[in-house]
């Protein structure tokens, strides 16, 4: 029969008996949790309509069984005495794994947060979001590891302000490049104009054709491409055209001097009829605006349903026409520069 009284590195052999029957249990119960508890909960889930519960369930799932085998032996042994040196090895094992789950669990609470807020196919948009959870991650990494050390008596005080005199340094070194970043952020999330709206700002002018982390590349209507910095864009006045419910127009002509009184009175009727014409175009007003030195000056404004530039062209084109037509059928001449000069015989 085994004495069970017999000591073994400071701790009878009855205390090893009961660790180890702890262990067990301690298996046991995680094993059950693990595979018929934790399933029924996921088949529980799948049937919800509501994606969080997916996120704790990928939480609990990303605990791996050798966690629960270091768990349960870490606990058993908490019965036995063990030396300083080794009780403080398993604390700062449990520790760093105990914090390396935490940092998982979280970071499965980040993708899902940053899925939530994606919620269109633009790639630029994906890459963006990318980039700002893996910045968020690095950060909570690196306040894992000082807690991990701070844990460990580790005088981090010295090691923080290195860091943030080191930050510093690099901020300054970098600023452009954050800037341009930042502002990268500021285009995606606030959305002042996407791919394939047509912008301008400054004396620049283009269709969007990509947003970048530094910059966003705009394609002119002369064809060549535009680089400009999203710092540059977000710190300037932007016109977003795409975004007009309609576009307004204004043009002026001229007609001469010796135009009758009673056809300079029949244009605005001319011109009413001749945007009427066009179901996508609203008239705002004609008016004979002023005396010019070779010219009878009149002003039209009047409104299109769309705000496409092309097919502003189009109607417009198709309105100049028909001025001309009808105004060299009713006899009324366009002005141009002339002068008349008087000679004494």
């Amino acid at each position: 029969m085994i004495n069970s009284t017999y000591t073994i590195f400071n701790n009878e052999l009855s205390l090893y008996l009961k660790s180890l029957g702890l262990f067990i249990v301690l298996m046991l119960g995680f094993k059950i949790f693990n595979s018929v508890i934790l399933k029924k909960l996921s088949h529980i889930v799948n049937k919800t309509k509501i994606s969080f519960d997916d996120a704790l369930i990928d939480i609990v799932n990303s605990i791996k069984p050798s966690f629960y085998i270091y768990l349960s032996f870490y606990l058993s042994t908490k019965m036995l005495n063990f030396p300083f040196f080794l009780d403080k090895i398993l604390d700062i094992i449990l520790l760093i794994w105990i914090v390396t789950q935490v940092m998982v669990a979280v970071q499965i609470l980040i993708n899902y947060f940053a899925a939530k807020v994606i919620n269109t196919d633009d790639p630029g948009e994906k890459a963006a979001i990318d980039l700002l959870t893996k910045a968020i991650k690095f950060a909570l990494w690196v306040v894992a590891i000082l807690f991990i050390l701070s844990n460990l008596n580790v005088n981090i005080t010295s090691f923080v302000a290195g860091l943030g005199i080191g930050g510093v340094a690099i901020a300054f070194a970098i600023q452009n490049i954050l800037s341009d970043l930042f502002g990268s952020f500021a285009i995606y999330f606030d959305k002042p104009f996407v791919v394939g709206d047509y912008i301008v700002f400054g004396d620049q002018k283009g269709t969007v054709e990509k947003i970048g982390i530094k910059t966003t590349r705009l394609r002119s209507l002369f064809g060549e491409e535009i680089v400009v910095s999203n710092k540059d864009l977000t710190s300037s006045i932007v016109q977003n055209f795409r975004k007009m419910k309609e576009r307004r127009v204004v043009f002026n002509f001229g007609v001469t001097y010796d135009t009758p009184t009673e056809k300079l009175r029949e244009i605005p009727q001319i011109i009413k009829k001749i945007i009427e014409e066009f179901e996508i175009a609203r008239l705002d007003r004609v008016h004979f605006k002023k005396f010019s030195d070779f010219s009878l000056d009149f002003e039209v404004s009047y409104y299109l349903s769309t705000p496409d530039y092309n097919k502003y062209m189009d109607v417009q084109q198709e309105i100049n026409l028909k001025i001309m037509d009808v105004f060299n059928e009713k006899k009324i001449e366009f002005a141009f520069p002339t002068q008349t000069i008087y000679s004494k015989q």
